[in-house]
């Protein structure tokens, strides 16, 4: 077999992203309905930085989902190569975005990364979108052999 390492750093990274932003959620509830001054967080539910805040939680976890999907499918697919380096680590360069949004909300940073990492996250897609569909079918033919692949009848 193959090495695979290059999918298993995505779903390795998105597991674990996935995990700090959940924490990160869970900091948001406690603010919500918990937190002394509950009340001046809830009043600013839809502006500021509690929206900033709701974004990169849910971006967060959304990147992460999509980098354990992307990692499984490298790791799955026939596909190697600069292809599949580059729409792996697009893919990871695509966290940037809700990280960039923890960014401008905690340190004040301007909104580069999340430019950055909204462009990696697309371009990722793109590139495995068009690595699938370049993809030969006499590699196709090997997984449903090997059971990784439904056989179709």
């Amino acid at each position: 077999m193959k090495n695979q390492t290059t999918g298993k750093w995505n779903i390795s990274v998105g597991l674990w992203m996935m995990a700090a932003f959940m924490i990160y959620g869970f900091l948001l509830i406690y603010l919500r309905d918990f937190a002394p001054g509950k009340e001046a967080w809830i009043e600013s539910y839809n502006t500021g930085a509690h929206f900033e805040a709701r974004l990169a939680h849910v971006h967060g976890n959304l990147f992460s989902f999509l980098n354990i999907v992307f990692g499984f499918l490298l790791v799955k697919l026939p596909l190697r190569g600069k292809l599949a380096r580059w729409a792996s680590g697009l893919a990871l360069a695509g966290l940037l975005m809700p990280l960039g949004i923890l960014g401008e909300v905690y340190l004040g940073l301007p909104p580069y990364f999340v430019l950055i990492g909204g462009i990696s996250i697309l371009a990722a897609t793109i590139l495995l979108g068009v690595g699938v569909v370049q993809m030969k079918s006499d590699g196709l033919a090997r997984l449903e052999t090997s059971g990784a692949a439904p056989k179709q009848t």
